[in-house]
């Protein structure tokens, strides 16, 4: 299998020279083992996947020995790495007692979810981690992967040189996404297709906390449909038949498995501002045309929109997650419907930008004379300043 480099690569050396327990999540499929096998190398190691039964009753055998001679069982490895770790409550218990008895292993934890993993692990292993999510790759990392690429070319000549090919990339991302077998996968609908059947939802229907698989199914769905724009819960739970708590709760679960995330509305003037809405985003494109099945390359269909808008603050977020979430991210609108895509507001940044597929009129000044913040604007022609820009 092709190789993609991934910035979290230099994340995860400096990590690996520390003591500390790591613990990395992101949805399945995303490349958290391909990576950790890649960093690892020749290294002596072993990879429990608690996925496979046999590999979780070695977990719990060894578990039964003592330190010192469940180290010798697995092999006195130089690096021990529990894949699928939410699939078992002990895991994060075992990794504690581990790491407490100073073995000179080191641990890695790997996850699809942060659902049980997290909820384990956040008294368990207070102080004896740190944690790295790992998002689908970024269009930086796909851009870098290009045999036409050189490190030598700066942003002037590829805009200059690499127009089409920067286009067409552009293209395959927005309809079939980031994930990395995705970018090297000869037929990309059929992956996408099984990745939302067999894999993506997976973690979700295996907690029990879903009566039926058809409703978050349609729950999907009605949200792939509702890219853009804000969402309301109450009408989610009309159209679904089901009570609002329980959107509320599916909703959570899906946000917690990697599947989408959310935007709340940025305001300092709740009496002119939006406060309460909420937009909701899929961290991959692809994943949102395979759940309704259109993987139309044509930059007219009807949804490119709002499909950028989605693909663009996606980009945001995947960096941002990437190196801890820094920042938050939000939309903005006014009662009087003066509007901005993405605010982000950290420490230290505090920026707004429009996301446009084509520029065709001028930017609202309302942002600029609340804030006193220009708003950018994000247009397919522009689209590589950003994404080097957020690569850096």
């Amino acid at each position: 299998m092709i190789y993609i480099p991934r910035l979290a690569e230099n994340i995860i050396q400096e990590l690996l020279k520390t003591p500390k327990i790591i613990i990395i999540l992101g949805a399945r499929q995303v490349g958290k083992t391909t990576l950790i096998e890649r960093l690892l190398g020749k290294q002596t190691g072993i990879i429990l996947n608690l996925d496979i039964a046999v590999d979780k009753a070695r977990l719990l055998a060894v578990n039964n020995l003592s330190v010192s001679d469940a180290m010798k069982s697995l092999g006195n490895p130089k690096v021990v790495v529990i894949d699928e770790a939410q699939r078992l409550p002990e895991a994060s218990t075992i990794a504690k007692g581990w790491y407490d008895s100073h073995i000179k292993s080191k641990i890695i934890l790997l996850g699809s979810s942060s659902l049980n993993l997290l909820d384990q692990t956040a008294e368990t292993l207070t102080g004896r981690n740190e944690k790295l999510y790992l998002p689908p790759l970024l269009f930086s990392e796909i851009v870098r992967n290009q045999t036409w690429y050189s490190d030598n070319f700066d942003t002037n000549i590829i805009k200059k040189s690499f127009v089409p090919q920067i286009h067409s990339l552009l293209m395959q991302t927005l309809i079939y996404g980031s994930y990395p077998e995705t970018i090297t996968s000869e037929n990309k609908e059929r992956y996408l297709l099984n990745l939302t059947s067999d894999y993506l939802l997976k973690d979700v229907l295996q907690l029990g906390f879903i009566k039926s698989d058809e409703i978050i199914k349609k729950l999907l769905m009605l949200l792939a449909y509702q890219i853009g724009s804000e969402v309301s819960v109450n009408e989610l739970a009309s159209n679904l038949g089901i009570a609002r708590n329980t959107v509320e709760r599916y909703l959570n679960l899906l946000e917690k498995t990697f599947v989408i995330f959310r935007l709340h509305a940025f305001s300092t003037n709740q009496r002119k501002e939006i406060v309460k809405n909420t937009k909701i985003f899929f961290w991959d494109t692809g994943v949102r045309n395979a759940l309704l099945k259109e993987f139309s390359l044509s930059e007219y269909r009807a949804d490119i929109g709002h499909l950028f808008e989605n693909w663009v603050i996606a980009e945001f977020a995947k960096k941002n997650m990437l190196e801890g979430n820094f920042y938050n991210m939000y939309f903005w609108r006014t009662t009087d419907d003066s509007e901005v895509d993405l605010v982000i507001k950290g420490n230290n940044v505090f920026k707004a930008y429009e996301i446009r597929w084509r520029k065709q009129k001028a930017v609202s000044k309302s942002f600029k004379n609340h804030y006193n913040i220009p708003v950018e604007v994000i247009t397919k022609e522009t689209v590589l300043d950003f994404s080097l820009i957020i690569a850096a």
